[in-house]
């Protein structure tokens, strides 16, 4: 349970003539962006021109680096050598700290396949936490809450911060329900207001089989092409504020 809460989302997922989520109007409501470096979505005109869009509203801005898999969108699990993701970590987010105008970010959080392969592939994660340690130790890591992976980032003496997803249904074991079940994803906005503030406020989530499960918060995601994006994000900081529940960014709370 919390009394503070990150919102971050994904953002930067355009590429080249192709618009994808409403950045200019998602990034109102949120704290933290994860910011697409080149990989699985995003190039060097929109990486620059997401960074000074969060930096002219005061949003935190961190690294989304993903598998190297355009047509896939990230999404698609690859077999890649811990060396190989390492270094992969390293060039995205080294990229993406050279747009920003003060050469830092606030954290790195892995996009799709990958960051669902590292929850419980202890030599991705431990590959992973070697390369944000490499380019700049003070940076945090958003992974996902309740997994190994944030247990091997704690033992490396990573700082980590535990995320939770404001639209994605979970298992019984705390990971997210994959995009192609039925029911992974919801769109309802009353419905994920609800579930959002039980898990933040009450540190309690109802998974996809029924069972009541914990949870524990320091950032919630939400995603910015969903439907509904827009209305959803300005309900659920509107609903946490009323509920007591302070909005402010990760390197406020880890």
């Amino acid at each position: 349970m919390s009394n503070s809460i990150d919102l971050n989302c994904d953002m930067g997922e355009s590429f080249g003539a192709y618009k994808m989520g409403l950045d200019e109007e998602v990034i109102k409501y949120i704290t933290s962006a994860n910011i697409a470096c080149g990989f699985h979505a995003g190039d060097p005109m929109w990486m620059r021109h997401t960074v000074r869009l969060a930096e002219e509203h005061g949003v935190a801005i961190g690294a989304h680096p993903g598998f190297q898999d355009l047509t896939g969108f990230g999404r698609r699990n690859m077999a890649v050598t811990p060396e190989e993701a390492k270094n992969d970590i390293v060039y995205q987010v080294g990229a993406l700290q050279a747009f920003t105008r003060a050469k830092k970010l606030q954290h790195v959080k892995p996009h799709g396949a990958m960051y669902n392969q590292a929850v419980n592939d202890e030599a991705l994660a431990k590959a992973i936490c070697e390369a944000v340690m490499e380019i700049d130790s003070n940076i945090i890591l958003l992974a996902l809450s309740g997994s190994l992976w944030v247990d091997v980032a704690e033992a490396m003496g990573l700082r980590v911060a535990r995320e939770i997803f404001a639209d994605r249904a979970l298992n019984a074991n705390g990971t997210l329900v994959p995009r192609s079940y039925p029911g992974s994803t919801i769109h309802d906005v009353n419905e994920v207001v609800e579930r959002s503030l039980r898990m933040v406020t009450q540190g309690r989530a109802t998974a996809i089989t029924g069972e009541v499960i914990r949870v524990r918060a320091d950032s919630l995601c939400i995603h910015g092409d969903t439907p509904g994006a827009v209305e959803m994000a300005k309900a659920l900081k509107g609903e946490l504020q009323t509920a007591g529940v302070q909005i402010v960014p990760l390197g406020q709370l880890v």
